[in-house]
């Protein structure tokens, strides 16, 4: 099985490594979640003395025992944040806002082969709007604020057909037309092409499209991954639309994939 898994997670590598990604460029809506909270293996140590390898240096006796550092966790995200990502989620993507009232963010990738395994970036940063008015832990409707926390990626979707993920996609051309214009007067055309719902209040298992609101209308809903439309979105978070291509592409229900997301201060937490 481990190894099973370290093949997954370096195809993975390679698959993003493959795909040069270089764009630039908001969601509508506003969105009770399911939360889901390569270690390199070397020789034994030896001298190596004009060249030649030796025999191991002695160890004394009094010596203190050797330990294996710690996995490296997600970067900036610290204890209670890393807490709620389940131990069976192996993909994650970070999303770290520039500020708690800023609307642009930075997004990665990361993978690890099992829950005793540090977590890699599988590529590069990209970057991303989030909602207008940047973040909050308790997000309402109207607030355009995008919600902060730990949400599971389970259903897509989008006016284009699926472009070869192995989650749940809903393919609707119409359902997913979006008209009208942005923030800041951008146009908003595309922006539902490619969409991965985050399992903030929400029903997983449906549709993006899907209106149920575990948590109450009061709450919001309708949070997603989707393409950029080159300005803030109402509480979504959106992105360049190959890197959209990618993550459909990449992210497996197998690796029950989370989005970790918030302002950096709140990570950090």
């Amino acid at each position: 099985m481990l190894s099973t898994r370290r093949s997954a997670a370096t195809a993975t590598l390679a698959a993003l490594a493959a795909a040069s990604l270089l764009a630039v460029a908001g969601c509508s809506g506003s969105g009770a979640g399911v939360r889901r909270s390569h270690v390199s293996e070397e020789g034994p140590l030896s001298t190596v003395v004009n060249g030649k390898a030796g025999r191991s240096a002695p160890v004394p006796a009094n010596a203190a025992p050797a330990t294996t550092p710690a996995p490296a966790g997600l970067p900036g995200v610290g204890p209670k944040t890393a807490a709620e990502v389940p131990a069976d989620a192996t993909q994650a993507v970070l999303v770290t806002g520039a500020g708690p009232d800023a609307n642009t963010s930075s997004v990665t990738l990361y993978v690890r082969t099992d829950a005793d395994a540090s977590w890699t970036a599988a590529g590069p940063a990209w970057p991303a709007h989030n909602a207008l008015r940047g973040w909050t832990a308790q997000h309402h409707t109207g607030d355009l604020r995008s919600p902060v926390g730990v949400f599971d990626l389970t259903d897509a979707g989008g006016r284009l057909p699926d472009p070869g993920t192995r989650l749940s996609y809903d393919h609707a051309p119409i359902g997913f037309t979006v008209h009208g214009t942005g923030f800041h007067g951008e146009s908003l055309r595309g922006a539902f092409d490619y969409v991965i719902a985050i399992n903030y209040n929400r029903k997983p298992g449906t549709s993006p499209r899907d209106w149920t609101r575990p948590l109450g209308e009061s709450r919001g809903g309708g949070i997603w991954l989707h393409v950029d439309h080159g300005g803030p979105t109402q509480g979504c978070v959106s992105l360049p639309p190959a890197v959209m291509k990618t993550l459909l592409r990449t992210l497996t229900p197998a690796h029950h994939p989370v989005v970790v997301m918030g302002d950096a201060k709140s990570l950090a937490q």
